[in-house]
């Protein structure tokens, strides 16, 4: 499955933030109401006629009678945030993060995100009566009766999700979906998923994810096989309806007939800075909101009145990597001396205020392959001195590059300190996304000739199979800037993608990061935890990459 960590950090950036320069202020926006293109006219009332109408209302009321829209209940309003506008919600050309979270609004999915304690594992959705996996290649589904596609295009179909898997093969995504042959539609509403060789990753990596949502073929091709800001056609509780640089708003959609969202409208306002949405929130503007690692620890001392945290994952890892060709680095001692060097906790505290999970390797907390202990090395200035002497080094010059923003900066400047306690100097080089992320790619030029130390983010999925591919032979040159390459690592990779026993799973993943740790050309950091502040009396469900989901939140 080829996704760059481009777009994997975009699972963190391209798929978890926006990044903006811009902080718009809070702005309160009108809405129209429609019903599909049709603008809904509200009912008009003339001053005599108004007057007449609250007379008979009060002479009913007196008498214990209400009409039912007298006592009708007020609208249920949620409001959220979101980090940037609306791009492109074609799952197939999307950019991701804000534009799944629509998409899981609007469109079917045949599987949803499920936890169990910190388990991270799957469920049908209520869009299918059956969806089993008949062998490692085989996964029948049968979709519910009586759902129907918006404006007038029919029920929802097994040549739908024919359309939408086999569409995605020639798309943008088309990484999720390289395992998929074909769909075979076996009946209106029942079908095949059939893989080209066993993938356990399938349920997870794509169906529960944003390229898994399903189109309505008929709706696409009238629109010319792509769309931008508008659906064609929605199958869902809500139609969206979207205003640039203010909001997007979900409203009911007059054509669902499964199950009801418990909001009758979600209006999510647009604020592209976290420190930004956190005050909106506090000013009680928001009722869910994500929040940054100081905000986490100062809410946990004292939330605002009526909220409380929620922890929707922990799927960016963070390390330190260096590149094990350097001349400086070559030897693995200098690198097992960097590596006892740092002090991880020191950093967790200073640039994550004590929230994030220190981290033993690239698989993340609640996944199948998570390690909770390094073999290799533990915080040793002592012995990072003594492998220094041994090695025969002395006055050693070294450089890190970073992103310039606060937590990568704060983590390098810490680094700095740490290598300089046992006799490295440490130039520090903050550097602006683009260069950043060039840096250690032989197709961008020579800058991974000189590159030596790095701090860096990977952004993943709810499987291990997502961080591990990154680091297999082929990948040097192009995402495994450590450039070191082990056979049984590579092979352990393509074992763990057809593996469909959990415990074995879970030690091929193991053994692979005891590999990368041997290398010594890692320092692991921490996994980042992406926490919400919402109101006590919300429970909300948000995936383990960050997308709220609305449709599934709940009134307590």
């Amino acid at each position: 499955m080829v996704i760059s960590p481009y777009e994997a950090r975009f699972a963190s950036s391209r798929e978890w933030q926006l990044c903006s320069a811009k902080c718009p202020a809070v702005l309160n926006f009108q809405e129209k109401r429609t019903n599909g293109n049709r603008p809904m006219t509200q009912p008009t009332l003339s001053r005599r006629g108004f007057l007449a109408s609250g007379t008979a209302l009060t002479a009913l009321a007196m008498g214990g009678f209400l009409p039912p829209i007298a006592r009708a209940q007020p609208e249920k309003v949620l409001r959220l945030r979101m980090d940037g506008d609306i791009k492109i919600l074609d799952p197939g050309y999307m950019i991701g993060g804000i534009e799944i979270e629509a998409q899981k609004q609007c469109l079917p999915f045949l599987a949803q995100y499920k936890r169990d304690g910190d388990t991270i594992g799957w469920e049908p959705t209520y869009y299918v009566s059956k969806l089993e996996q008949r062998d490692p290649t085989h996964i029948d589904f049968e979709l519910v009766e009586g759902l129907n596609w918006s404006g007038g295009h029919g029920p929802l179909k097994a040549s739908d999700v024919k359309f939408s898997y086999e569409r995605m093969k020639k798309s943008e995504w088309a990484g999720y979906f390289e395992v998929l042959d074909h769909v075979e539609v076996t009946g209106e509403r029942t079908g095949t998923i059939v893989l080209t060789k066993p993938f356990a990753p399938f349920f997870l990596v794509t169906l529960c994810h944003g390229p898994g949502a399903i189109l309505c073929e008929r709706a696409v091709t009238e629109a010319g096989g792509r769309f931008t800001t508008q659906f064609p056609a929605v199958c869902g509780p809500y139609l969206f309806s979207n205003a640039p640089g203010q909001a997007a708003t979900f409203l009911p959609n007059p054509d669902w007939s499964g199950p009801k969202p418990e909001f009758d409208r979600v209006q999510a306002k647009i604020i592209t800075q976290v420190k930004a949405t956190e005050l909106a929130y506090e000013a009680g503007e928001l009722d869910c909101t994500q929040i940054d690692s100081d905000a986490v620890a100062r809410y946990r001392a004292g939330p605002p009145p009526g909220s409380e945290l929620t922890k929707a994952g922990e799927l960016n890892f963070m390390w330190l990597g260096m590149n094990s060709e350097h001349p400086k680095l070559h030897d693995i001692r200098v690198r097992r001396a960097i590596q006892h060097a740092v002090d991880v906790d020191s950093i967790i505290a200073a640039a994550y205020s004590n929230v994030a999970t220190k981290s033993c390797g690239i698989i993340c907390p609640g996944l199948i392959g998570h390690r909770t202990e390094t073999k290799f090395y533990t915080y040793d200035p002592a012995k990072a001195r003594e492998l220094l002497a041994e090695a025969g080094v002395n006055g050693l010059k070294l450089s890190l590059r970073t992103l310039n923003t606060q937590q990568p900066m704060l983590v390098a400047q810490i680094v700095q300190a740490n290598l300089g306690a046992v006799g490295i100097t440490l130039e520090v080089i903050p550097l602006d996304a683009g260069p950043f992320w060039e840096m250690g790619m032989e197709s961008a030029g020579d800058t991974w000739k000189d590159l030596e130390l790095w701090t860096m983010r990977f952004g993943s999925v709810p499987d291990p199979y997502e961080a591990s591919q990154w680091f297999v032979s082929s990948q040097v040159g192009n995402w495994n800037w450590e450039r070191w390459t082990n056979p049984e690592y590579d092979s352990l990779v393509e074992q763990g993608i057809a593996e469909s026993n959990p415990e074995k799973r879970n030690d091929i993943y193991l053994r692979l990061q005891e590999i990368m740790e041997e290398t010594g050309a890692y320092v692991w950091l921490c996994h980042e935890p992406r926490y919400y502040v919402h109101r006590s009396d919300i429970s909300v469900n948000v995936s383990p990459s960050g997308q709220q989901d609305y449709r599934l939140f709940t009134v307590i």
